[in-house]
């Protein structure tokens, strides 16, 4: 092969590696499910929650999934697969509607954990996003899409928390609403939330956005902290020792586990998708935390 003929054979080699990426992130990227499991040590967790098991998941985004109901209740069995204790939803259900959920009841419903369903509002949820001909219809939006927790199955927990008691010892969950920088909304009340639990040893915080927990959360005694918001952009390498996305210019804490001193941060990379419709190298995430207590 002469030198002109190879460069252009290798040309078109080189230009076929993004387009094939793209079309597996629109085609079957955005539902090749990853399941991430850690385990996080703490000195202060009491005993009788030695190995609790808890999955968290975020950003469904239902409006983007147009009604592919098959490919997310498979996405469905493999929570019910890690057996989870607790299952924790971190907030933006929809892109901007409550009727985005219609026809989902069926197959999210069926989210199965042995102590509870949580959830919590994201910035998507509240309508911000779309004009409105009135307040009334905005707000009328937005307790659709409360109401439709409890239609799945969850506790949906707006600024508040909820003690949760095994053999006689507890643990806290605290779910605050979204809580983000500028010009994302701060509607989440931390010091609200967190309410009548100071004797509570140990507390699990649920907060959409990851920027919360370096502006007020690692000020408290808080362990553990669940988030999403960022999806890692969707795009990324996570192999070989490189972890890498453009979000984390502006989300430094962008996706996985974190730590200051004691305090943990998980941000999942998000189970749906927004904007751009596929996922390159940055697959959907369904997250697994066990807890295990050093005491």
């Amino acid at each position: 092969m002469e030198r002109s003929e190879f460069l252009y054979q290798m040309g078109l080699m080189l230009a076929a590696i993004p387009f094939a990426s793209i079309l597996y992130g629109v085609t079957k990227g955005k539902f090749n499910f990853r399941v991430m499991k850690e385990k996080i040590h703490f000195d202060h967790l009491p005993q009788s929650f030695q190995g609790l098991k808890i999955v968290q998941i975020s950003d469904m985004h239902l409006g983007s999934f147009n009604k592919n109901y098959e490919k997310i209740a498979k996405a469905v069995e493999l929570i019910n697969q890690q057996e989870p204790d607790l299952i924790l939803f971190t907030g933006d259900l929809v892109n901007n509607f409550a009727e985005e959920t219609d026809g989902w009841v069926s197959v999210l419903s069926g989210m199965k954990a042995k102590i509870g369903k949580y959830s919590i509002l994201g910035n998507h949820d509240y309508g911000d996003y779309s004009y409105w001909d009135s307040p009334q219809l905005k707000e009328a939006n937005l307790q659709a899409i409360k109401d439709f927790h409890s239609k799945m199955g969850f506790e949906l927990m707006l600024n508040e928390n909820k003690t949760i008691a095994i053999d006689g010892e507890e643990i806290a969950l605290i779910g605050v609403e979204n809580w983000g920088k500028p010009p994302f909304p701060q509607h989440g009340d931390l010091k609200k939330a967190s309410e009548g639990i100071q004797s509570v040893p140990f507390k699990i915080l649920m907060s959409h956005d990851p920027s919360h927990w370096d502006a007020q959360v690692l000020d408290t005694n808080i362990a553990l902290t669940f988030s999403g918001h960022t999806h890692g952009m969707q795009f990324g390498i996570e192999r070989a020792g490189i972890k890498w996305s453009p979000i984390q210019y502006k989300y430094p804490r962008w996706g996985g586990l974190y730590r200051e001193s004691a305090q943990y941060l998980y941000v999942n990379r998000g189970f749906g998708y927004i904007g751009f419709p596929g996922r390159i190298g940055m697959p959907p995430e369904i997250t697994v935390v066990e807890l295990i207590s050093h005491g």
